[in-house]
């Protein structure tokens, strides 16, 4: 059987933690960021813990390797 290969587009956009959640950069941050009020840019600074529903497939995705 082949082996499952890494999907290299998540690996740039996710990130495992040692217990195995899965850490993300926030949407919205990148650009354009003068509409935003200045509470809501404190807020998306950092980085987040995925929801447990979509972290699945992401981990799947990445085949245990995130950098």
């Amino acid at each position: 059987m082949p082996k499952q290969k890494t999907h290299k587009a998540s690996k740039k956009r996710f990130r495992l933690t040692a217990t195995g959640k899965v850490k993300h950069r926030q949407c919205g941050t990148s650009h354009l960021n003068t509409r935003l009020s200045p509470k809501r840019r404190r807020r998306l600074r950092g980085t987040t813990v995925l929801d447990p529903t979509q972290a699945r497939a992401i981990r799947v995705a990445l085949n245990g390797y995130s950098y």
